[in-house]
């Protein structure tokens, strides 16, 4: 299984980015995809998630990041996409994907524990 991501960069406040995970080694349509990112000396947060085809067309975002980032697959090419918008120096993080059999949303935030496959990180610095 492989998930690679790829598309950071450094980017100014208020700027764009749009990153992508391109997917192997499993059935990618089958699984929910997500996006978690960690910023220096932080923990882990969930960014959101996507459903998998099965599951109809849903889309879960961390209440901090609703409205400016934007999350969709292409199945025909296994890789899932993170539309960043608004870009905050807070975003400063290294962004990974993942995938899992579901999404739960706990306490306004995408739930990321338990994912059965997780890919490397891309780094995203949000500076001037």
């Amino acid at each position: 299984v492989q998930l690679q991501a790829s598309g950071g960069g450094l980017v100014q406040p208020g700027g764009s980015l749009r990153l992508s995970c391109a997917a192997s080694g499993f059935t990618f349509s089958s699984y929910w995809m997500y996006w978690v990112r960690q910023a220096p000396g932080k923990e882990r947060e969930g960014v959101s998630c996507i459903s998998s085809s099965g599951d109809g067309d849903s889309t879960y975002y961390t209440e901090s990041m609703k409205g400016r980032f934007t999350i969709s697959r292409d199945n025909a090419k296994n890789t899932v996409y993170l539309q960043m918008n608004s870009l905050k120096p807070e975003d400063t993080a290294v962004y990974y994907c993942a995938a899992n059999v579901y999404c739960s949303v706990v306490a306004g935030s995408v739930d990321y524990y338990g994912m059965k496959y997780w890919g490397k990180g891309t780094l995203v610095t949000v500076s001037s």
